[in-house]
């Protein structure tokens, strides 16, 4: 299959918005994030992304408040200024085995290494990999709409991630993040097939 190497803002815009139906299980308590932890670790492949609380102020910086992992139909929102990052949550970032994609996987996981230090592995950077498909697009929002013909929304990204309770709005956006990329990654996959 032959995907358009870049597309305008304005033809991204006309797009649909593509949004994550699955089951979003918000994990704010240990018991919550061990059962998590349980079923990620059975994955061989996952969408991975993460929130921080934006900062208005020169300066002033916040720690990555949202862990998102997901399958194509289960996301998890692991709230990592409510939960810590745990040594069952550690392996599946470090396991070669467990694939999880993402975009700007590298800024994610320096993030993640301020709050508790791991050595990655088995990520798949998205931007990397539309490479090989002649895709020059960069944004998420952007390889959507050339790979899945509908964009990513982005009108949550600057809102309250430490909030003591997210929005349903903040809920998908998150969600969608992370499973965007992984069915990206899949579409891509497929296509080679074709």
């Amino acid at each position: 299959m032959i995907f358009a190497p870049t597309i305008s803002n304005d033809e991204a815009s006309q797009m649909e918005a593509i949004a994550f139906d699955g089951k979003i299980v918000v994990v704010n308590r240990l018991s919550l994030l061990n059962a998590a932890c349980k079923y990620l670790s059975k994955q061989n492949i996952i969408g991975f992304d993460t929130e921080t609380r934006p900062s208005f102020q020169s300066g002033v910086s916040y720690k990555v408040s949202l862990l998102q992992l997901s399958t194509l139909e289960r996301c998890y929102l692991i709230r990592l200024n409510m939960v810590p990052l745990i040594k069952p949550l550690q392996a599946i970032l470090k396991d070669p085995n467990i694939k999880k994609v993402g975009v700007s996987v590298n800024g994610d996981i320096k993030g993640l290494n301020a709050l508790r230090r791991f050595t990655p592995g088995g990520f798949i950077e998205l931007q990397h990999e539309v490479h090989d498909f002649g895709i020059e697009e960069q944004s998420l929002r952007k390889i959507s709409a050339i790979v899945l013909g509908k964009k990513v929304s982005k009108a949550q990204r600057l809102s309250n991630w430490e909030a003591n309770t997210l929005t349903q709005a903040q809920l998908i956006y998150a969600a969608t993040d992370a499973w965007a990329s992984l069915k990206i990654f899949l579409s891509l996959q497929e296509s080679k097939l074709k």
